[in-house]
């Protein structure tokens, strides 16, 4: 869909409106929780005053932008916006005519205690705003195409930053290009390089995920492509090796992961091709992969969903979605109790309802990982064009109510999902956004199912504005705290209602376990090795000062990702210096991707004892 509304003057003046909640409310009947309905707070956030800009694929952050102890929201649909966390008022707008896909992200670059916002766009740009909205840089990574693709990452282990983004464009090499915090590119990049070996094409949705799969102590970046191929590279863009066991494919000998084709049986992985019509491979072209250790061994998995077809048939056949489980060296993961070196049979009626983007607008295939039923095993999540969310347990199957079907008239898509403990009772609950198929006026809802699949409630999300189109959510809910209670809310970045936002009451002691699109606003593909991290602070000398930081989220700790402001207040005539564990000022903030400890210092002053002397004279 493509949005042709000019702007007048005075739809140049931006709003926000609060409104109780007037849309419908489903409740399953025997669904018993501790948390409430969500409740709308305010509808949207960054539209003009009779229309509001389309909305992708594009999740929302939140953060202390300015260091004033109030979250802001940072949303892009063409324009991105920061609005104010309590009321959706418009804090700054950066206007653009090209639209935003992959979620925005937010991180502190350098490492001087300021974060900056970083965006990927139509038009083959990639720009970071500074706090304020102004622009830092903008560059053209590949020379053409859209960049889908981003994510931020600390490659060197130095506490800067790269910029990782994809090219949603044809060609077989310069998949992926990585941009230093000043705007240099990296030296290596863009990979994979031309003239080196494998195969490889465009990246169509946020295809990339960042950690370190081969156990050197450094990220490395999976990037699948619009090929049955995944592109594997090291920190400097050197492709990864893959298993020995692939040596006897042609070309024989040692293989990088993108010369690996994969393919629903692993026997032809092993020959290297397939007889098509009757052995079936997927696409990865909208694959957007995840990492975690899913079995709490230690090590690290690579998942990745696939849209296996039948390339046999003319034009090819799309027959169902399904998840693979790899291992840094390429190989399909097995462990002692689970293998999926054969991946799970598909489930009846998994084919696509439409792949038309003019009859519905296309779900990600988006990989989720998280622990929903708290046994210590990561389960797999991911929305299908069959419209359902599914759900695999490790030993390949889907348990409870699972896969769920997305309610509701007509064809109907799901969202990524997001993953948290809401009441904190040990289970975790799912929530995600749906969206209609085109026509008429319909509107998707908000979905909160319990660890089994069974739906808790669905709200209808906001008309569209104006009236008269539909409107859903295309991307994960961001979940955060984003006022003053101790509640959090759900963020949603809407079709055609702007920035929307929901409390979801009795959530004050959530484990935040997969909180917003890609996991992080880093927009890595990781699962958070940890539900929650502390942040300990402490002041030197004791009793010099005290540190304010923003409340918790994850009980009396910080979900993943979460940027957490410090502020220092000085007692008496003491002077503060400086930070330890954290750069910046006396207001600076820490992203809380590990427990940190912070330790606030002041310049004390003693004051000096009066003494009265006696006048002598002489």
């Amino acid at each position: 869909m493509k949005n042709f509304l000019l702007c007048t003057l005075i739809a140049l003046l931006c709003h926000a409106h609060a409104y109780p909640a007037t849309a419908q409310t489903e409740v399953q009947p025997d669904a018993i929780a501790a948390i409430g309905a969500p409740v709308l707070k305010w509808q949207r956030g960054s539209c003009f005053a009779s229309w509001c800009q389309t909305g992708w694929y594009a999740s929302p952050a939140v953060a202390d932008l300015d260091k004033d102890g109030q979250p802001e929201v940072i949303w892009g649909s063409y324009d991105v916006v920061a609005l104010n966390g309590a009321t959706g008022a418009l804090r700054w707008r950066a206007a653009s005519g090209q639209r935003v896909w992959p979620g925005v992200a937010v991180a502190d670059l350098t490492g001087d205690g300021t974060l900056e916002v970083i965006v990927g766009r139509g038009g083959d740009q990639v720009t970071v705003y500074n706090a304020s909205g102004g622009v830092a840089w903008t560059r053209n990574p590949f020379g053409g195409g859209e960049v889908r693709t981003l994510a931020v990452a600390d490659l060197d282990n130095d506490g800067k930053h790269e910029i990782i983004v994809g090219r949603a464009s044809g060609g077989a090499t310069r998949q992926l290009n990585v941009f230093q915090a000043d705007g240099s590119v990296r030296p290596g990049w863009p990979a994979r390089r031309d003239g080196e070996a494998g195969y490889g094409w465009g990246m169509y949705n946020e295809n990339v995920a960042v950690a370190d799969v081969t156990g050197d102590g450094f990220k490395d970046l999976i990037g699948p492509t619009d090929t049955h191929y995944i592109t594997a590279l090291d920190r400097d863009g050197n492709q990864l090796q893959a298993s020995a066991i692939y040596n006897n494919s042609n070309p024989k000998g040692p293989k990088v992961w993108s010369q690996v084709g994969v393919h629903v049986g692993h026997a032809v992985d092993l020959r290297g091709y397939a007889n098509c019509g009757t052995e079936h491979r997927p696409n990865f072209a909208d694959s957007a992969p995840a990492i975690a250790d899913v079995d709490g061994d230690g090590t690290r998995e690579i998942i990745v969903v696939g849209n296996v077809y039948n390339c046999g048939a003319s034009p090819y056949a799309s027959l169902y979605r399904m998840a693979y489980v790899l291992k840094g060296d390429r190989s399909r993961w097995s462990n002692a109790s689970f293998d999926w070196t054969a991946i799970p049979a598909p489930a009846p009626n998994s084919g696509p309802l439409s792949e038309d983007y003019s009859v519905i607008e296309t779900p990600p295939a988006n990989a989720v990982v998280a622990d929903l039923d708290g046994d210590g095993l990561k389960e797999i999540l991911f929305p299908s064009y069959d419209g359902r969310l599914h759900a695999y347990w490790l030993d390949k199957t889907q348990k409870g109510s699972w896969p769920f079907d997305v309610p509701g008239s007509g064809i109907r898509f799901a969202s990524e999902p997001s993953v948290a403990d809401l009441d904190n009772d040990g289970k975790a609950e799912v929530i995600f956004t749906s969206w209609p198929q085109k026509g008429g006026a319909a509107v998707g809802q908000l979905h909160i199912l319990n660890h089994l699949g069974v739906q808790l409630f669905a709200v209808d999300l906001p008309a569209s504005f104006p009236t008269g189109n539909v409107n859903g959510g295309l991307a994960a809910p961001t979940l955060a705290n984003i006022d003053a209670d101790a509640d959090l809310e759900a963020v949603i970045g809407t079709i055609a209602s702007g920035a929307v936002a929901y409390d979801l009451p009795g959530t004050a002691n959530a484990r935040v376990l997969w909180g917003t699109g890609r996991g992080s606003y880093a927009r890595t593909g990781t699962s958070p090795e940890a539900s929650c991290f502390k942040l300990t602070t402490s002041v030197a000398p004791d009793g010099a000062g005290a540190i304010g930081a923003t409340p918790p989220n994850c009980g009396a700790d910080y979900s993943p990702g979460s940027v957490v402001t410090l502020t220092t207040t000085a007692n008496g005539t003491n002077t503060f210096l400086g930070w330890s564990g954290v750069g910046g000022g006396a207001t600076t903030s820490v992203t809380m991707n590990a427990d940190r400890s912070v330790t606030a210092h002041f310049l004390t002053f003693t004051p000096q004892a009066t003494v009265t002397l006696p006048l002598i004279l002489k």
